[in-house]
Order: structure tokens, then sequence, then C-alpha cells
């Protein structure tokens, strides 16, 4: 779940939003060392779920723990 402070047209607002992710070789890794419920920094690209389905998918490159 992503959850941060953005600005938009000067004044803060509050973003909240389930962002399904995968993660393939070494950030696999890094995110099997993750426990269940640890805040941590995902990094990647945003690309369609496949050639069919439009939906977004964060392909996580680096993980770090908050």
């Amino acid at each position: 779940r992503h959850t941060s402070m953005q600005q938009e047209a000067g004044m803060q607002r509050q973003v909240q939003c389930d962002v399904p992710a995968l993660a393939l070789g070494e950030a696999a890794q890094q995110v099997c060392r993750v426990q269940p419920g640890q805040q941590v920094r995902a990094e990647g690209f945003l690309a369609q779920r496949s050639l069919k389905i439009a939906q977004l998918v964060l392909h996580i490159d680096n993980v770090t723990l908050k």
C-alpha cells in the first residue's frame, strides 16, 4: 500500500492507493527479506500488466528498508 503527502496546485494532499508490484532477480531476493508490516521504499517503473491487460504494475528494481 502506498501512502504519502504530495503537493498539488500549491496544497498538501494525502495520497493512498494499492499498487500491484512484481520483482525479479536481485530485487526479488530483496523483497523476500522484507518482514510483514515492514515499511520499504520500492524503486522501479510502471508498466501495463500485459499486452491485453492495461492495469498498471510497479516493476521493482530496488528495495530499501525505511
